[in-house]
């Protein structure tokens, strides 16, 4: 089996101080190397922290990452890895309220919605059970979108790290 490399960003949008750690030896357990992260400030939150930090490693590194850190409360975070000759790219966002989002991503970051998932929004709509724009709004991943834009802002400018895991 080959494994393609590729990479991807942690966003760590907003934690509360008493998971810093627990986020870094999450992190740290995923990319097989120990890690500390920079963290600074989150304005849109008083009391909160963010940092981010740019990865290389083997393709569904995102997921891994994305698995290691969800259904912790406190914690707003996104990761994205970017497509190989194998695989898509792929972007994971998770907040305390909405859970995780997962969406399929092409070269340049678009999500890729499969056409079943499409299929069954049309029928849902049609059924009357839901409007087609809310399914699609949430296929596209717009509420985790709209939760997440304040933090995303708060973070123009942060400082970023390169990590390399090493294989």
């Amino acid at each position: 089996m080959t494994i393609h490399s590729t990479r991807g960003v942690l966003y760590v949008h907003s934690a509360a101080a008493a998971l810093l750690p627990h986020i870094e030896s999450a992190v740290s357990n995923v990319l097989a190397m120990p890690i500390k992260l920079d963290w600074t400030p989150q304005p849109a939150q008083p009391g909160a922290w963010r940092a981010e930090f740019s990865w290389a490693a083997d393709a569904g590194t995102a997921a891994a990452l994305a698995s290691a850190m969800r259904g912790w409360e406190r914690i707003r975070f996104e990761v994205t890895e970017d497509k190989t000759p194998a695989t898509e790219g792929a972007r994971y966002s998770y907040t305390p309220t909405l859970g995780i989002f997962h969406a399929v991503t092409g070269l340049h970051g678009d999500i890729l919605i499969p056409e079943d998932r499409l299929k069954s929004a049309v029928v849902k709509a049609a059924l009357g059970d839901v409007s087609l724009v809310g399914e699609i709004d949430k296929l596209l991943g717009k509420p985790w979108d709209d939760e997440l834009e304040s933090f995303r802002y708060a973070g123009d400018g942060a400082p970023v790290k390169w990590l390399h895991q090493v294989v």
